[in-house]
């Protein structure tokens, strides 16, 4: 499995950004997908994931901000992040879970000016 992660970028504080990540197979089966980051001389803590009959968890510091989509149709999932913080700066990564199996799009930079 390929994930392509696209989006990211340079943003103002209290801006959007919008992440996808398309899979090079068909989602419906997979256990979740969601997004990952981590920030200069942090650990990688997970973001947001989506399940297959569309359960979604947060982390506590993007609730309310972000939302986590999946469009089985295009083997796509959707990160929409609202009012940006500079503490959102980090390398985000898409994620997909298959039955044991972790699998990984590119690492993309998203970096909040304040």
């Amino acid at each position: 499995v390929q994930l392509q992660a696209s989006g990211g970028g340079l943003v103002q504080a209290g801006g959007s950004l919008r992440f996808s990540c398309a899979s090079s197979r068909s989602i419906f089966s997979f256990n979740f997908m969601g997004w990952y980051r981590q920030a200069p001389g942090k650990q990688r803590e997970l973001v947001a994931r989506i399940f297959n009959l569309d359960t979604t968890n947060y982390a506590d510091s993007v609730k309310g901000r972000f939302t986590i989509s999946r469009d089985n149709a295009k083997n796509t999932a959707y990160l929409q992040m609202n009012s940006l913080k500079p503490e959102d700066t980090a390398v985000y990564y898409c994620n997909a879970k298959i039955s044991t199996s972790d699998y990984w799009g590119q690492g993309t930079l998203v970096t909040v000016s304040s």
